[in-house]
C-alpha cells in the first residue's frame, strides 16, 4: 500500500456523539428495536495493556475507509467508518460496527436504512472532516446527492444503499447488518487506513 496525501490521523475512524450532535427528533419512536445508547465518554478512561497492545495490534491491519449516511428531516448526517465489509452475495449484504454513542447509528436505528459511501484515495480530508466532531457542519463544503433518499457523497468510489436487516450487539458497538438495495461504483482507487496513516492499495511486483 502506497501513501497517497501527507494526511495523519491518531483518530478511530468513527466516533462518539459529540455535546453538538444532540438528537434533533424529539419523541420519535424507532421503526426498529430501540438501541440502548451508553452516555460514558471513554476516551476520558485510561486503556489497559490488553486494550492498548490490541489497538495498536489493529493499526497495523489495512482497511477501506467509508462515510456511513443517513438523513434526518432533509438534513445529512454521517461519520467515517472503517469497519465494515461485505457479508453476503445471496441476498446482498452488508455489516458496519457502529459506535453506541453514535448520532448516525440513532437515525438508521429510526430509520431503517443506511447509505455506505466507500471513499477514493483523492477524498483523505473528506474521511477526517467525517471522524470529527462537528455535528451537521460535517457536510459543509461537501457535495452531495440524494440516492435513493440517502446522502451520495460526489466522487466516492463506490456506493451501497441498504435497509437494516437486524441490530447485533458487540461489546462498546452495534453491528449493523444492512440488505444491499442499490450498488454502483466509479473508476478510481479506493482509500485506505493503515498504521494510522491513509494510502492506497498497490499491486505487488510479480516476481
Amino acid at each position: 500500500m502506497r501513501n497517497v496525501h501527507p494526511v495523519r490521523s491518531n483518530c478511530v475512524l468513527e466516533h462518539s456523539r459529540s455535546p453538538g450532535e444532540h438528537s434533533r427528533r424529539g419523541s420519535r419512536r424507532s421503526i426498529l428495536r430501540p438501541v440502548v445508547f451508553t452516555a460514558v465518554d471513554r476516551r476520558t478512561l485510561p486503556l489497559s495493556s490488553l486494550q492498548e497492545s490490541f489497538k495498536n495490534v489493529m493499526a497495523h491491519v489495512a482497511t477501506p475507509v467509508a462515510v456511513v449516511t443517513s438523513i434526518d428531516g432533509g438534513l445529512p448526517v454521517g461519520t467515517t467508518v472503517s469497519a465494515f465489509l461485505s457479508l453476503s452475495m445471496d441476498p446482498p449484504m452488508i455489516l458496519v460496527s457502529l459506535d453506541r454513542g453514535s448520532e448516525t447509528l440513532e437515525l438508521i436505528t429510526e430509520t431503517g436504512k443506511f447509505g455506505m459511501n466507500i471513499l477514493s484515495s483523492e477524498q483523505p480530508r473528506a474521511a477526517l472532516k467525517f471522524a470529527t466532531k462537528n455535528g451537521l457542519g460535517k457536510f459543509h463544503g461537501v457535495r452531495w446527492d440524494l440516492d435513493h433518499d440517502l446522502p451520495r457523497i460526489e466522487g466516492a468510489a463506490g456506493w451501497v444503499a441498504c435497509t437494516v436487516e437486524r441490530f447485533v450487539e458487540g461489546g462498546d458497538h452495534m453491528i449493523v447488518l444492512g440488505r444491499v438495495v442499490a450498488a454502483d461504483r466509479l473508476d478510481g482507487e479506493p482509500l485506505t487506513y493503515h498504521r494510522r496513516v491513509f494510502g492506497t492499495h498497490r499491486a505487488l511486483e510479480t516476481v
